[in-house]
């Protein structure tokens, strides 16, 4: 069996766990929305059509922010489509997602949506195909509060009070070929700058994040990042990052390895931010909002996808409806892992997306819904992870991967507030439990609250509708009390909570 250890130690603090690290993401695509967070004629709907039992999982997973409505969908998007009667709301084609856009649900309905399951709305506004103007004036309809065109429209349509978003994304993905209205750096940033500068003239307090790469691998990654803080430095807070990950060709290892990828990209990507700073002499710091992230089969979607596209223009169609088990959810925990561990520059995050599209959360139109194994490293993590982010680098053996050579087969971290200190880890091994001592001289006298571990015999092992507890957190039967020592098993996500 493999030794490893890391020491507990309140001084060792990294910055305060941010709550909007446990951000969601809602987009127009297949039926994250259409079937997913909104069925009038289901069973559970309530009074607006909203699933009450995706609500119910929705709070129950401990999402503090929701990024909405894209995404891809979003360079395209005429956002007055879905406001007013519904009635009269015109149905629009989709280009990013070859679908059709029925507008059912707009702003209107997701923030009301958002306010029964508890969570900040992320608004993210078209600098695809719109620009300025488009973004004034969803921030006046959202925000003002009455005396104005769009501030009086939205109360006609319902909704006196203003929805006080804070957060807002200046477009999305505009580094990407596939996006519509791509651009280049200078050009994006320019527009970004132009549209922040405005937008502050209406609410000086709003938090805007520029769009950054859409992928470490982008060939104008690090260079994208330049020029477009360059342009908009002084006029954004934050710059975004973009990662999926896969299991490819059967490497097990390399995959639940992943978060070394996600660690190297956010050191890139905050240096770059810092190097612009000193290069404008500038005084502020810009964070990084980690808006989209997951465990994504991309290539299988991508070779199913024809040559040549479909005729038709569906509305809400299944898109993008990973089924994972329990090796991807070990995966998640080690990003989530990642993402508390850089939480002094990583203040937003957001896993994409909510439901039925790459999803913690499944539905079936009309019927049952339930957890994916990747729910629960979330929900957990959401949960439990409280007050100061602690750093612990564990000591621990290493093993060779294809990808990213050799790296440590633990990869954890540890929050702390005045009550109870928790432990996240994984046990990235693919065969070979891991006996993890922990040195908690520095916490006083501890007592042991529980120890659970996400694994299995079947690292395949996938929930269903018919069986949604197969892959479940179970009580670790494998722990010592002094030295207080854990056993990990193989392929496994674990956390361990300390009272004192």
């Amino acid at each position: 069996m493999h030794q490893a250890s890391l020491t507990i130690d309140p001084a060792f603090r990294v910055a305060p766990v941010q709550r909007r690290t446990f951000g969601s993401f809602v987009e127009h695509l297949g039926r994250c929305v259409y079937s997913g967070i909104y069925e009038p004629g289901h069973p559970t709907a309530d009074e607006d059509g909203f699933r009450r039992d995706v609500l119910e999982l929705t709070r129950e997973l401990g999402v503090s922010t929701v990024r909405y409505p894209g995404g891809n969908f979003v360079s395209g998007y005429r956002w007055e489509d879905g406001i007013g009667p519904v009635s009269s709301r015109p149905a629009r084609l989709d280009l990013a997602w070859h679908c059709t856009e029925p507008n059912q649900v707009g702003v209107d309905e997701f923030v009301r949506w958002a306010r029964k399951a508890g969570v900040e709305p992320m608004m993210a506004v078209n600098l695809g195909t719109r620009g300025v103007q488009e973004a004034l004036d969803i921030l006046e309809y959202c925000n003002l509060d009455s005396a104005t065109h769009w501030s009086d429209l939205r109360a006609a349509h319902g909704s006196k009070e203003p929805h006080g978003i804070r957060m807002w994304c200046l477009g999305n993905e505009m580094d990407g070929p596939w996006q519509i209205g791509h651009k280049t750096a200078r050009e994006y940033g320019r527009l970004a700058a132009e549209t922040a500068r405005a937008m502050r003239m209406i609410d000086p307090g709003l938090e805007l994040v520029a769009c950054g790469s859409s992928g470490s691998s982008m060939p104008t990654f690090g260079a994208w990042e330049a020029e477009v803080l360059e342009e908009a430095y002084e006029q954004v807070d934050y710059i975004s990052c973009h990662a999926y990950y896969e299991e490819k060709d059967g490497d097990l290892a390399s995959f639940l390895a992943c978060s070394t990828d996600m660690e190297r990209f956010i050191a890139s990507v905050v240096a770059t931010a810092d190097h612009v700073r000193a290069k404008l002499r500038g005084t502020k710091r810009i964070n990084v909002s980690f808006d989209e992230w997951n465990v994504w089969y991309l290539s299988r979607f991508q070779a199913e996808q024809s040559s040549e596209p479909p005729k038709d223009w569906p509305v809400a169609p299944p898109l993008l409806e990973d089924r994972y088990h329990l090796a991807d959810a070990v995966a998640v925990g080690g990003l989530i892992i990642t993402l508390l561990r850089n939480s002094d520059r990583v203040t937003a995050a957001c896993q994409a997306q909510l439901v039925n599209v790459i999803a913690p959360i499944m539905t079936e139109p009309g019927g049952r819904a339930w957890r994916q194994t990747v729910f629960h490293p979330f929900a957990q993590a959401s949960r439990y992870a409280s007050g100061e982010v602690l750093r612990v680098e564990p000591v621990s053996p290493e093993h060779e991967t294809t990808e990213y050579g050799e790296v440590p087969a633990l990869h954890a971290v540890a929050t702390h507030d005045e009550d109870v200190t928790t432990v996240f880890a994984v046990n990235r091994s693919t065969d070979r439990p891991l006996s993890l001592t922990l040195d908690v001289r520095a916490l006083g006298v501890v007592r042991l609250v529980e120890a659970t571990t996400l694994s299995g015999p079947d690292v395949y092992a996938v929930n269903t509708a018919d069986d949604p507890g197969r892959v479940v957190p179970r009580a670790n039967p494998d722990v010592e009390a002094d030295p207080l020592r854990v056993v990990l098993p193989p392929v496994s996500w674990n956390v361990i909570r300390l009272a004192h």
